[in-house]
C-alpha cells in the first residue's frame, strides 16, 4: 500500500501506530521507487523473528514521478532541507535514515540538520563513500550517452529491458545527470559530524566501494559506527530477496528498556507478565512443570552444590559504583566479538538435550532469542541436529560449541557442518572430558543422551552413520555414540589440529587458570576464551567464573575477546562481568527455565527481562554504550 503526499515524502505500507519510523533517500537518477522491494520485505519482517515494526517513508527528488514538473535540485543541501522540513514533524518516535549511494550524502546532511530540533535514532548508509572523501565523481555531462549506460551496465542498477528502450534511457539519463551535477557540488563541512550512530551497509562485489573506504564513516559520527557485508553488487540493497530487510530489523529494535513502560502500560487495563519479571525466581516456577528427571539434569550441580553457590555469590559480593549526569538517554548495547557486530553482549549458552524442558526444545529457544534479538550456541549435544537449528535461526547470528569427539573424522564432520550452514564460530568445550559427579542424575540412574536426548548431531552425521553397524538398532546407536563422546585424553595437541580443520574462530570455553589462558594464545590456535565453570556442573568446589575473570584477562590483554558464563541472572551481572573484563556473557539456565514454563514465548520473555535490565543498569550507571562499562564503576568487593 502506498499513500504519495502532498510532500516530497511517500509514506510506504502506513503503520501510523508503528514505534519507529525509517526515511529512505535513494540514488543518483532513482526515485522513491528503488525501494520498492526493501519496503515489503521490512513489512513482512513484522510477522517474522527478526521483526521490528517500523513505518517506512521514501523521499522522492525534484524532477521525476509525481513531482516531474519541479526542477532537479543543484545541490545536496537543497534536497536535505526540504527532507529535514518535511520530517521535522515526525520526530515523535525514533527516527531511521537510510541512504543509498548518492542518497548517503541527502541522509547524512539530513540527520545533521535535525539533529539540531531533536534526536535521529541512527543512520544508514549504503554503497556510499563518507562525505569527507573526494567521491571522484565524473562530469556526465561530458560524457557521450554510450558512456554513461555502460557504467550504468556495470553498476548493474537498470535492468537490462529497460535499457533497451530509448525513452526509458532518455529519461535516466537527464535524472542522472541532473543529480550528478549536485553531487559533484558536494563538499562536506570541515569536522562535520553527528551523534547518531552510523551504520554502513557495504555490498561484497560493490565496484566502488572498498571496506577501507567505507571504514571511514567512523569520522563523521560520535556515535559509534559499524559496516556489515551484504551479497552482490553496487544495488546488493535495494535487491528482492536481499538479507538487508533482517539487518535493519535487528538494527531498529525498540529500546529494550522499553519493555519495562509497555508493561506498566498494559497494567493499565489489568493486564500483568504471564511470567515472573524476577529472573532469580524462574527455578522455582518451572519445577512442578519438569520431570523428577528433567528437573535433576537442568537444576543439577557436581558435587555439593559449591561452585553453583559461588557462582552466585561472587555476583552478589560485588557493588556498582554508579555515575550521575553522563547523559545515558540513549544506549547502544551492541558489540564486536571477533570481528563480528553482536546486538547485544548476551548469548544463549548451549544447552544440551533441551527437549527434556519442551517438545520443540533448541528449535523453541532459538526462534525466541531471534524475538529478543539475542546470539545463540548451539550445543553438540543438541536434540536438534545443527542444520534444522540454522533453518530456525534465519540470519540470526549464531556460533557452535563443540565438545571434541575422540574419532577426529566425525569431528572434522562436525565442524564442516557448522561451516556449510552459516555458524561464524567454533567454541571447544574443554572443561568436561569426562562427565562430573552430579548426585541428581547419579540418584536416578538417568543420563539424556542414553534415552536418545541430545544426540541429534550425532545420528544426522555422515561420519557417525557410516560406522553404525549393518541393520543397526537404538542400542547399538546408544554404544556408538558413548564410544566416541567422551574424550578423556583430550589435550594441548589437539588445539593445532583443530585449527587446521577450521578458518572460523575457535574460542576455548572452560577456562579458569591465567596459565591456562597465556597457554592457549600463545599456541595461536585459538581466537578468544571463555571462562567458565560448566556452571558448577562439572568440578565441585571450584573458583567461580567471575572470581576467575580479572586474572584470565590480565594474563592475555585487553584484545583477545573474553566471554563468561556461570551464574548470570540479571542486567547488573552482566554489567558486572563487563566491567572485570568480559566482552560479552552466556546465559544458560534462566532461558531453559522459561522455555520449560512457556516454550518459544517463554525464552523471549526471559531475553527481554535480561536485556531490559541490563539497558536500565547502563542508564542508571551513566553508561551511553558497552565501551563504557568499565572497573570504575565497581566498588570493593
Amino acid at each position: 500500500m502506498l499513500n504519495v503526499e502532498n510532500t516530497p515524502i511517500r509514506t510506504v505500507h502506513p503503520r501510523p501506530a508503528a514505534p519507529a519510523r525509517l526515511a529512505c533517500f535513494p540514488h543518483a537518477g532513482g526515485s522513491a521507487d528503488a525501494f520498492t522491494a526493501l519496503a515489503a520485505a521490512l513489512a513482512a519482517s513484522v510477522a517474522t523473528s527478526f521483526a521490528a515494526d517500523v513505518e517506512t517513508l521514501t523521499f522522492q527528488y525534484p524532477g521525476r514521478r509525481e513531482r516531474a514538473a519541479q526542477p532537479c535540485a543543484t545541490d545536496i543541501a537543497a534536497l536535505a532541507a526540504e527532507a529535514a522540513g518535511a520530517l521535522s514533524s515526525r520526530l515523535d518516535r525514533p527516527l531511521y535514515l537510510l541512504g543509498h549511494s548518492m542518497g548517503a550524502l541527502v541522509a547524512f546532511e539530513t540527520a545533521r540538520l535535525l539533529e539540531s530540533e531533536g534526536t535521529v535514532t541512527g543512520v544508514f548508509v549504503s554503497a556510499a563513500r563518507p562525505p569527507g572523501d573526494d567521491w571522484a565523481e565524473p562530469d556526465l555531462d561530458t560524457m557521450d550517452d554510450a558512456a554513461v549506460i555502460a557504467e550504468l551496465r556495470r553498476l548493474g542498477g537498470v535492468p537490462e529491458a529497460l535499457l533497451a528502450e530509448a525513452d526509458v534511457v532518455a529519461e535516466i539519463l537527464r535524472l542522472l545527470r541532473a543529480d550528478h551535477r549536485a553531487l559533484r557540488r558536494y563538499a562536506c563541512p570541515p569536522g562535520a559530524t553527528l551523534r547518531a550512530p552510523v551504520t554502513v551497509l557495504l555490498a561484497d562485489a560493490d565496484p566502488k566501494n572498498s571496506p577501507e573506504q567505507v571504514g571511514r564513516w567512523a569520522r563523521h559520527t560520535t556515535g559509534g559506527c559499524d559496516t556489515v557485508l551484504l551479497s552482490g553488487g553496487h544495488f546488493a540493497l535495494l535487491a528482492p530477496g536481499s538479507t538487508a530487510a533482517a539487518i535493519l530489523a535487528d538494527r531498529m529494535r525498540p529500546a529494550p528498556a522499553g519493555l519495562v513502560r509497555d508493561i506498566y502500560l498494559a497494567g493499565l487495563g489489568g493486564s500483568t507478565p504471564r511470567l515472573t519479571t524476577d529472573l532469580t525466581a524462574l527455578e522455582d516456577l518451572a519445577r512442578p512443570v519438569l520431570t523428577p528427571a528433567a528437573l535433576g539434569y537442568v537444576t543439577g550441580d557436581a558435587g555439593t552444590g559449591e561452585t553453583g553457590r559461588a557462582n552466585r555469590a561472587a555476583y552478589t559480593r560485588r557493588r556498582l559504583l554508579p555515575r550521575m549526569l553522563r547523559g545515558a538517554d540513549r544506549r547502544d548495547l551492541s558489540v564486536t566479538v571477533l570481528g563480528q557486530r553482536l546486538p547485544v553482549p548476551v548469548l544463549l549458552a548451549p544447552v544440551a538435550a533441551q527437549t527434556l524442558v519442551h517438545p520443540d526444545g533448541e528449535l523453541a529457544s532459538i526462534r525466541g532469542a531471534a524475538d529478543a534479538g539475542v546470539p545463540f550456541v548451539l550445543s553438540t549435544c543438541a536434540s536438534h541436529s545443527l542444520e534444522e537449528a540454522a533453518a530456525a535461526a534465519g540470519p540470526q547470528p549464531r556460533w557452535f560449541q563443540l565438545y571434541l569427539p575422540g574419532d577426529r573424522a566425525l569431528a572434522e564432520s562436525l565442524v564442516r557442518r557448522a561451516e556449510r550452514h552459516g555458524y561464524s564460530a567454533i567454541v571447544l568445550t574443554v572443561d568436561a572430558p569426562t562427565f562430573g559427579y552430579r548426585p541428581t542424575d547419579l540418584d536416578r540412574g538417568y543420563l539424556p543422551f542414553l534415552h536418545g536426548a541430545g544426540i541429534a548431531n550425532f545420528t544426522a552425521d555422515p561420519v557417525f552413520r557410516a560406522a553404525l553397524p549393518h541393520n543397526h538398532d537404538t542400542r547399538a546407536v546408544l554404544q556408538h555414540w558413548a564410544e566416541v563422546f567422551a574424550n578423556p585424553g583430550l589435550n594441548w595437541d589437539d588445539l593445532p589440529w583443530l585449527r587446521t580443520v577450521t578458518s572460523l574462530p575457535i574460542l576455548l570455553k572452560g577456562i579458569l587458570h591465567p596459565a591456562d589462558a597465556r597457554r592457549a594464545l600463545d599456541q595461536g590456535a585459538v581466537d578468544g576464551l571463555i571462562v567458565s565453570n560448566h556452571g558448577g556442573r562439572q568440578l565441585d568446589g571450584s573458583v567461580a567464573a567471575l572470581d576467575a575473570l580479572p586474572a584470565v584477562r590480565a594474563a592475555v590483554g585487553d584484545a583477545v575477546p573474553i566471554l563468561t558464563d556461570s551464574g548470570v541472572r540479571t542486567g547488573s551481572d552482566v554489567v558486572k562481568a563487563l566491567a572485570l573484563g568480559a566482552d560479552a556473557v552466556l546465559l544458560g539456565r534462566p532461558y531453559l527455565y522459561g522455555l520449560a514454563l512457556d516454550g518459544r514465548a517463554g525464552v523471549a520473555h526471559v531475553l527481554r527481562c535480561l536485556l531490559a535490565d541490563l539497558d536500565l543498569a547502563l542508564a542508571l550507571t551513566g553508561c551511553t554504550r558497552i565501551a563504557d562499562v568499565t572497573t570504575d564503576l565497581l566498588g570493593d568487593a
